[in-house]
């Protein structure tokens, strides 16, 4: 891999220009060391509208861009990674894509090999893990016992064509693989798809092999956001709040915990940088030094497969009539789709 110069600007483009693309072209625009090359949608209007506000081209066929620069953003559909991402990396151009890496594990494999022999970064947009809450965490959580997350949102048409695991769960699938660091034992899931084709609301119960059991909730039926984890251990509980970047570190101070005074709370000041601009900052430094991401290519593809596996499980509950996976589950998942569909009702009444 060859490091850029550092005396010259990173040329990048942003291939589409949706909502994602859209604040990947506002923050690279404003970075001192980046040129904003270009935006590239087949909607030329939303090209040009974001364009326009980051002082910058619109492309209609991102291919007539991409000699011109060094990198590119892929904010494409998830179904379009694979394309776009083999045709830049082809050309020797370092590629920040989108999550999930693609929507095969075998073409996010192509993708990571493509990247290897032409010696460029490959970095895959797991934005949670800059979230500075994330970043201050980490340190505070060894050997985690049980771990409850929840990722709550409004329906969004756009990313109908995936369902909620590989739409908002896979951050959090990939937050967890970093945090546990151990390899999934089994997992019991369920959902119900009630606005799309695809599950929009899912619950999994993950049990990874160092004994750690992890129950995951994304939705995105709900009228309000909602993005927590909590982990508990041993001697400690860790409360971390993606959305308002807040965290709480609760602690044991004695063996035995007579009052609250036994009990140590730990608030700690979080630079509050927006995450995107922080993946952005670790993906030029990657590509300035000759790095390799954090949120490389293998750990893109240890969450896809993941929520790939999750994603069949949930195939396999809907086929056998909600009844094969079901009684499988405890009690913490039996009123999931009952729940879900009244929920479903009440978001399309309101």
């Amino acid at each position: 891999m060859t490091a850029h110069d550092h005396s010259s600007k990173v040329r990048v483009a942003v291939i589409g220009a949706g909502r994602i693309g859209g604040h990947h072209a506002r923050i690279l625009s404003k970075l001192p060391d980046v040129q904003l090359a270009a935006v590239c949608d087949t909607n030329i209007w939303r090209a040009q509208l974001a364009a326009w506000k980051c002082g910058t081209v619109a492309v209609r066929d991102y291919r007539d861009i991409l000699g011109q620069v060094d990198a590119v953003v892929v904010a494409v559909p998830t179904p379009a990674h694979f394309e776009v991402g083999q045709t830049a990396l082809s050309r020797g151009l370092h590629c920040l894509i989108e999550k999930p890496l693609a929507a095969s594990v075998d073409e996010a494999k192509k993708l990571l090999a493509l990247s290897a022999d032409k010696k460029v970064v490959l970095q895959v947009g797991h934005v949670e893990r800059f979230n500075p809450a994330v970043l201050e965490a980490i340190p505070h959580i060894r050997n985690p016992r049980f771990i409850t997350v929840e990722r709550l949102g409004p329906y969004d048409p756009r990313t109908a064509h995936i369902g909620v695991v590989l739409d908002l769960m896979i951050h959090d699938l990939d937050i967890l693989l970093t945090l546990v660091g151990s390899e999934v034992e089994s997992l019991e899931a369920i959902g119900a798809h009630l606005l799309s084709d695809h599950e929009d609301i899912a619950n999994v119960r993950i049990r990874f092999k160092t004994g750690c059991v992890a129950d995951v909730t994304a939705s995105r039926i709900s009228l309000e956001k909602s993005r927590k984890l909590r982990a508990f251990q041993e001697d400690s509980y860790v409360s971390l709040d993606y959305g308002n970047s807040a965290l709480k570190v609760y602690k044991k101070k004695a063996p035995v915990i007579k009052s609250l005074k036994d009990i140590e709370i730990i608030r700690p000041k979080l630079d509050h940088t927006e995450p995107l601009r922080n993946e952005h900052l670790h993906w030029l430094d990657c590509i300035r030094h000759n790095r390799k991401p954090w949120p490389s290519g293998e750990r893109g593809i240890e969450a896809l497969k993941l929520a790939l596996q999750i994603s069949d499980e949930l195939e396999r509950y809907h086929s056998t009539g909600n009844q094969g996976t079901r009684q499988l589950l405890p009690d913490w998942a039996q009123d999931l789709t009952r729940i879900a569909k009244t929920v479903g009702k009440d978001f399309l009444r309101s």
